[in-house]
């Protein structure tokens, strides 16, 4: 069955090509300023918050016009709304999550008397520009008053600092609205950095803002590049520049922001991004299994003098001139796209895009620039295109009235100090019996994981601690002494519990798991099979416990010599061969050395001087008589000193 809205969520929605339908009927969705509708409003919040329905004497219900929380009453739900909006219900809501009293109107009026600025945003205004006034000196005598609290209580508090430490606006990352034409219960999410930075601080203008960015469908723009670099006088359009930097990984791609028109293979009309430019470079400048840059790294612990060192800096600094000269060649596409989304983590990221260095193109207070609202990974093409997806889709979300408002109250309500955590509650108290168990838990578990077989029988025995014994608190996997020495593999310390300590086999664990389930190697199951041929088969109903047939301790003796014996002829077999083939390549390495000085004698005598050797002769006369691991090692240092010196050659060019 269809339902509403299907006609318009059919498809992806891209927030710079909507339907027009949609376009006509969204509006902005917050609880303080949403149009009011036509029956009465009742503000849906908390009873300690804001004013619940009461009664009249005839019991028909009254209008919502009261504040429980300021403890005020209004002549109508204007004067309400206008309450709701006030720096009293403000400061009140800040109070009440900070878990103090809420304050009357004439304590407010003291709190506020020593400050400058007055209560202009609380009073109404007719003009929109008198409303922007207002709502700024409310937000202003708010914070101050709560700024000059915070130094009150924190005397090391200052200004500046609070400021440096908060990061970002502390705004939610997503716009969200509504329309009549999607279920009561969706709303339609836009990220807040698609918007300039005057178009955010106009949030009652938004919805009007994504209307003027509406692109229709065009076909690709034909941008002539020269090695991925767009050539100047290209017409694209709007577009965005994206970028991603980071362990030696680095992406760029400029995209438009009007649609292209494509088929399908079916016939249907389809519309994906247009990518007017994109590049992509790698270099090894991490360190291998250790992480971390070789600059950072030679900043913290000094320069490194290995080959894979000197081979990680020039590669550092090769990739800084190819991004440098690719934001160079990209110049005028960046100086007119829209926004900059870019993520450059660690300073020499950063360095490398922001400089300062000579003719830089990015530029660290640029009001364009932007991070990505959201968690990336490795910088690629596929990773870019995926991230301005991301940006430029629109949200659904399902969400009942009731989690909105609390939603909106608490946004609404924000403060830069955090409420005091509650205490943790308290664990409750043990017996005397849970109290001896745990102490014994602790005992047995401590000599357990050190294997001290006497130890732990001689505990068992003075305690009398009997063969049921279960941990306290209780172990999910391992309840019992028996199940702990199974899962650590300690095959003594098994069979010493089955034989000596009288410990059951067939206790199951809250898993319905035995202890003979969670042993992990041969060794600590044949523990289990002694056990059972030592025992005999009338003390434990061994079917449950899971435990195969009984094995002695002969029988694992003898095969335990038996498999050593067999590892033994199989390593003695594996040196003769080795020792016969290295026997033959001596001789044949002999006999082609013959070979070498009976033609360079000969050649020798007929030229009347002796030729002189090359150098994988000579190497291969140093190697001689060499095990393959030094030869190894001699041939791996000669490659890092020709490395080294073709790094050497490079620079010094």
């Amino acid at each position: 069955m269809a339902q509403k809205g299907d006609h318009i969520l059919y498809r992806p929605l891209y927030v710079f090509d909507l339907p027009e339908e949609l376009l006509s009927t969204i509006t902005l969705k917050s609880q303080l300023e949403r149009p009011a509708p036509e029956t009465p409003l009742r503000i849906s919040t908390p009873a300690s918050e804001a004013g619940e329905n009461s009664e009249n004497a005839d019991g028909t219900p009254t209008k919502a016009t009261s504040c429980n929380l300021c403890r005020l009453s209004f002549a109508s739900v204007v004067e309400q709304r206008n309450h709701v909006r006030s720096d009293l219900h403000s400061y009140n809501l800040k109070q009440k999550m900070r878990g103090l009293k809420p304050v009357g109107e004439a304590d407010f009026e003291k709190l506020i008397g020593e400050l400058d600025e007055s209560l202009s945003g609380s009073q109404s205004s007719e003009s929109d520009e008198d409303e922007e006034e207002g709502n700024k000196a409310q937000e202003s005598t708010l914070s101050a008053l709560l700024k000059k609290q915070a130094k009150i209580s924190n005397p090391a508090f200052d200004e500046f600092a609070s400021k440096k430490k908060q990061r970002g606006s502390g705004k939610p990352p997503l716009f969200w609205f509504t329309s009549p034409l999607l279920p009561e219960n969706m709303s339609l999410g836009v990220y807040r950095a698609i918007f300039s930075d005057s178009e955010q601080e106009e949030e009652s203008h938004i919805v009007e803002t994504i209307r003027s960015k509406q692109f229709a469908p065009t076909p690709p723009p034909k941008v002539k590049t020269d090695g991925g670099i767009p050539l100047l006088g290209t017409n694209t359009g709007p577009h965005y520049f994206l970028c991603m930097i980071g362990g030696g990984h680095f992406a760029a791609m400029i995209v438009a922001l009007a649609p292209k028109m494509s088929k399908k293979h079916t016939g249907a009309d389809e519309r994906s991004a247009t990518v007017i430019a994109h590049k992509t470079f790698h270099r090894y400048t991490t360190r291998r299994k250790q992480g971390g840059s070789q600059s950072a790294n030679d900043a913290s612990k000094g320069a490194a003098h290995s080959a894979g060192s000197s081979l990680r800096r020039y590669n550092e600094a090769a990739l800084t001139n190819e991004v440098r000269d690719l934001l160079k060649g990209w110049k005028t596409m960046i100086d007119s796209a829209e926004l900059l989304f870019i993520r450059a983590t660690g300073s020499t990221n950063r360095r490398t895009l922001f400089g300062p260095y000579e003719g830089q193109i990015l530029s660290n207070n640029d009001g364009r620039n932007r991070g990505f609202p959201f968690s990336t990974r490795r910088a690629t093409q596929n990773e870019l295109m995926r991230a301005f997806v991301e940006l430029t889709r629109v949200k659904q979300s399902t969400l009942d009235e009731a989690a909105l408002t609390a939603l909106n109250i608490s946004e609404s309500a924000a403060i830069p100090a955090t409420p005091p955590p509650s205490k943790p509650p308290k664990p409750p108290k043990l017996s005397k019996e849970e109290e001896t168990a745990a102490l014994h838990t602790s005992q047995i578990t401590s000599i357990i994981k050190r294997s001290k077989i006497p130890a732990l029988l001689n505990y068992l025995k003075s305690n009398n601690i009997p063969s049921t014994f279960t941990f306290i608190p209780s172990n999910f996997h391992a309840p019992t002494p028996l199940h702990l020495a199974a899962s650590l593999n300690a095959a003594p310390v098994v069979l010493a519990l089955l034989t000596k300590a009288g410990a059951d086999p067939t206790i199951m664990s809250d898993d319905a798991r035995t202890p003979f389930s969670l042993a992990g190697d041969r060794a600590t199951r044949d523990a289990f099979r002694v056990a059972r041929s030592e025992l005999g088969e009338s003390v434990w109903d061994w079917e449950k416990s899971g435990i195969p047939a009984a094995l002695s301790k002969l029988e694992v003796e003898k095969r335990e010599y038996r498999e050593r014996s067999e590892k033994a002829a199989e390593e003695k077999a594996e040196a003769d061969r080795r020792k016969a083939e290295t026997e033959r390549l001596r001789k044949e390495s002999e006999l082609e050395e013959a070979k070498r000085m009976e033609k360079r004698v000969g050649k020798g005598k007929a030229l009347g001087v002796l030729p002189e050797k090359t150098g994988a002769e000579k190497r291969e006369e140093e190697a001689r008589g060499l095990s393959p691991e030094v030869r190894a090692r001699l041939e791996r240092e000669r490659r890092a000193r020709a490395a080294e010196e073709r790094i050497r050659r490079l620079q010094g060019s």
